[in-house]
């Protein structure tokens, strides 16, 4: 085969200086008949070697039959039905060159986003087992959020996937921002949208924000394919040769390595992250002036163990307002329990499961009320007074008497009766 250097020079030789095809030839040392065909081509030469058979060929037919009724059928079910006495190897080659014409080619186009229009949501779930306190390890979710425009990245763990929970993370880390987009696009997360409809709670806090959730399609991770990509970035880049105490201790290290990671260089965008951020910043929503609804929140009727559950853990309340209604509201930080309008109690939020958390004055006053009223128990057995068989004899107030007997023992009502004479 002619190379592509001898090819060259043949072109350049006739065509710059005017060397007769036999000279060339002469000089090249090469078939007179090599030399036009290297004149007349106008690529260089290329060597495509033949295509050489393979076993596969023979089951082709059967193969395609299989396949015009069941495009996806796997390989080893093929093997399985056409007899396939040799390796996968060549089978799968071969349904690699021909299944695309029975199961269709699915083109994904190229996605421009404009500024301030979209942020991809996204749970990513860190194997790690972070130390929650109470002897426990949890592998807790961390909420991913990303700015389709300029690729921004923030992130940060949360105690659950309930949906105060999730919107805490998503609140704490716009107004970390300092503006929303207008639109938040999530999978089909139970707490946003399981059902295919944005749930009540997401509704409520994206309407305050003036903004809307949008709910991808089922099974199309690829709809939401930068904030995934940003979790295997995490997975890959974030997390190894790391050890965390606690979730906080994770937060302040996922922190340091975020403002890394938006200043480096991304391809697809030819910039930085935290360069374009202010593009996006100036077409994004204005935070409005009063928070959204986030973090969980119930109302219960205080039991006379003066305990409210959040999320499996029991926190103690004052025993004072036992029987009365409380509102318990939970931030991944803290929960707040109160009654008519006074606080009740506040505690740190505990991400242990199954724990107990008891403030002191709270025990204290319990055990307090159990001894006035063990004392009130008491001093009315005291009171009561027994016949000499042991039972006890009912004390009567004196008026009740006085009305058995008809004696009227009043002396403003005799008055009365005179004057009236």
């Amino acid at each position: 085969m002619l190379k592509v250097e001898d090819w060259a020079e043949i072109r350049r030789l006739h065509r710059a200086e005017g060397v007769p095809i036999k000279e060339i030839a002469r000089r090249l040392g090469v078939a007179r008949n090599t030399v036009r065909a290297a004149l007349a081509s106008d690529r260089p030469p290329k060597y495509e070697r033949a295509r050489r058979g393979s076993v596969a060929d023979a089951y082709e037919p059967q193969v395609r039959v299989l396949l015009r009724e069941w495009p996806k059928m796997p390989a080893p079910v093929i093997a399985q039905r056409i007899g396939w006495p040799y390796s996968e190897g060549p089978l799968k080659k071969l349904l690699a060159r021909i299944r695309p014409e029975y199961v269709g080619i699915d083109p994904v186009d190229r996605v421009t986003y404009q500024p301030g229009q979209l942020t991809q949501c996204d749970l990513w779930f860190p194997e790690p087992r972070i130390p929650v306190g109470q002897g426990q390890q949890r592998m807790l979710p961390v909420l991913v959020m990303t700015l389709a425009f300029s690729r921004f990245m923030t992130a940060t763990m949360i105690p659950s996937r309930q949906a105060g929970d999730i919107l805490s993370g998503m609140w704490a880390l716009i107004s970390g921002v300092g503006r929303v987009t207008k639109t938040l696009l999530w999978d089909r997360e139970s707490a946003i949208g399981g059902s295919g409809k944005v749930s009540v709670p997401a509704a409520a806090f994206a309407g305050t924000l003036a903004t809307q959730i949008k709910l991808a399609p089922p099974r199309d991770p690829e709809f939401k394919g930068l904030v995934e990509r940003h979790n295997g970035f995490l997975e890959t880049s974030f997390l190894p040769g790391r050890t965390f105490a606690s979730p906080v201790d994770f937060n302040e290290q996922l922190t340091g390595w975020l403002a890394q990671a938006n200043a480096r260089a991304v391809r697809s965008i030819q910039g930085r992250p935290v360069d374009l951020l202010e593009v996006d910043y100036q077409s994004m929503l204005v935070l409005p002036p009063l928070a959204p609804a986030t973090g969980l929140h119930h109302r219960v009727r205080l039991g006379r163990d003066y305990y409210v559950r959040v999320d499996t853990v029991d926190y103690s309340v004052d025993p004072r307002v036992i029987g009365r209604f409380v509102e318990v509201t939970a931030s991944p930080q803290e929960v707040r329990v109160v009654c008519d309008g006074q606080v009740v109690a506040c505690h740190a939020r505990s991400w242990a499961k199954h724990g107990v958390v008891t403030d002191p004055a709270h025990a204290r006053a319990a055990a307090a009320m159990r001894q006035a009223l063990a004392a009130e128990r008491h001093s009315r057995q005291a009171a009561t007074r027994f016949h000499t068989d042991g039972h006890a004899v009912m004390l009567r107030a004196l008026p009740d008497y006085d009305a058995l007997f008809g004696v009227d023992f009043d002396p403003s009502a005799h008055d009365t009766e005179a004057s009236s004479q």
